[in-house]
């Protein structure tokens, strides 16, 4: 399995029953489970209310829009990533704005293994969009925790008078001896001289 991962899910957006068949024939039952389908963009968007998808494979166009505006809303706001499927001239002709919106494209028509290999590139861009929010993520936290002691340790010094080396050494320790983080020794020490 691609990047440690079970399963993946996959929402097939096709008003074509003929696609959407072909599409869950084409994906091995060991790497995918069983696509979910919608044949409009409105059913579409109760799908992703309702469940959590890997991967949104948009065959335009639908009945109800054309999908690049679900696809972009996908690229900016879930753990998702979108293959929009369109026709040659627009595919070209819009290459560039859908590659600056983080979305991939194949034209049409195209073969399973396209299929195949563009879902192989799109789980290589979310397990990075993962890492990427990860490493953001400890980053964020980290920042915070360096916050919360420059200001418990400016209230050390202030309120208790002691020097910044000595504010630091408080800190510290007091993490060592009871085997929690710096973090939640400053808040403690916020609460307490606040």
């Amino acid at each position: 399995m691609l990047f440690g991962q079970s399963c993946y899910r996959v929402l097939v957006v096709s008003a074509s029953e003929k696609f959407n068949n072909e599409i869950r024939g084409l994906l091995p039952p060991n790497q995918y489970d069983p696509p979910d389908t919608a044949l409009t963009l409105a059913q579409a968007r109760q799908a992703l209310q309702r469940h959590v998808y890997d991967f949104v494979i948009i065959n335009t166009p639908l009945p109800d829009g054309y999908g690049t505006e679900l696809a972009a809303d996908i690229g900016r706001g879930r753990d998702c990533v979108a293959l929009i499927l369109e026709k040659p001239s627009v595919c070209e002709e819009k290459s560039d704005e859908r590659t600056a919106e983080g979305l991939f494209s194949l034209s049409k028509p195209t073969t399973g293994q396209m299929i195949l290999q563009a879902l192989r590139w799109m789980a290589a861009a979310r397990a990075r969009l993962r890492q990427f929010a990860n490493l953001t993520a400890k980053a964020e936290e980290k920042t915070t925790e360096l916050r919360l002691v420059s200001r418990a340790k400016c209230l050390l010094m202030e309120k208790e008078k002691l020097s910044e080396k000595e504010a630091h050494r408080y800190i510290e320790k007091q993490a060592m001896d009871r085997c929690i983080t710096r973090g939640n020794i400053a808040r403690e020490i916020i609460g307490r001289l606040t």
